[in-house]
């Protein structure tokens, strides 16, 4: 789990809830009108924005990578992919089929040189797996960043909206509390729906974006190699190449200056 997400989202709301309850209750910021004009909407105008198919496939993988970690980092996988080439020297593709791993892509790609298929099958394959992956990521990204735009939007519709209804009914002074509450609550909650939740959620999702397109292309790499029979040395160096300066040297091992 992605303990920065978590943690964000939680500390964010402890801070709204604790300004609430100095100066009230959480009945005083509530108005189901307010509600309806920012969800209803900032997922309306979401929904013309981007195709059926993109919302269905972009929503929840966004909310699943948004509160999860590769399972392998980068430098992990550049050991994991020494260690399968090495395997793969002494034995042949058939000791790959017992190859276990925590990473479904590498997997997938284990699996194709255990099978013997030919190089640009396994290059076609992958690639295509890796190019829609990252495709719905960015749908993912494109949408929550969409419902952030559009939120404190509507909140101002509905400010509009109530002030409008206050200013109709200022010879009924009863109702002018409610109509500006209205109004200021809209205005709230297109705030804190687009700061606090979509916005830095669309973030979060474009930087795992970038770092799964690093992974996966490694990945993609390192399998091919492996399939071309390469030395486990050859893969590890050839890959390195993939991680900062920094990451490329084992603890102990002195950096390049």
């Amino acid at each position: 789990m992605d303990i920065a997400t978590l943690v964000g989202l939680v500390a964010g709301a402890i801070v709204v809830s604790s300004l609430i309850l100095m100066g009230g209750t959480f009945g005083m910021f509530y108005d189901i009108h307010a509600v309806i004009v920012i969800f209803g909407g900032s997922f309306a105008a979401t929904m013309i924005r981007f195709p059926l198919s993109a919302m269905i496939h972009g929503v929840p993988l966004g909310a699943k990578f948004a509160f999860t970690l590769s399972r392998l980092s980068a430098h992990d996988l550049v050991d994991e992919l020494a260690r399968i080439a090495e395997i793969a020297r002494k034995q042949g593709p058939v000791g790959l089929e017992k190859v276990e791993t925590d990473e479904p892509f590498l997997a997938k790609g284990i699996r194709y040189v255990a099978d013997g298929y030919d190089l640009d099958f396994i290059r076609d394959n992958l690639e295509r797996d890796r190019d829609n992956f990252l495709m719905h990521l960015d749908e993912g990204s494109k949408i929550y960043r969409a419902v952030g735009d559009c939120a404190p939007a509507f909140g101002m519709i509905g400010t509009l909206l109530g002030m409008v209804q206050m200013f109709s009914n200022m010879s009924d002074p009863s109702k002018l509390g409610p109509f500006m509450a209205t109004a200021l609550l809209a205005t709230l909650y297109g705030a804190v729906v687009a700061n606090l939740i979509c916005l830095p959620i669309a973030d979060k999702l474009h930087g795992k974006l970038l770092d799964e397109e690093t992974n996966r292309t490694l990945i993609i790499d390192g399998i091919l190699m492996i399939r071309d029979s390469k030395s486990p040395t050859l893969v590890r160096e050839m890959l390195l190449a993939y991680l900062p300066e920094k990451h490329r040297h084992t603890e102990g091992e002195p950096v390049p200056a």
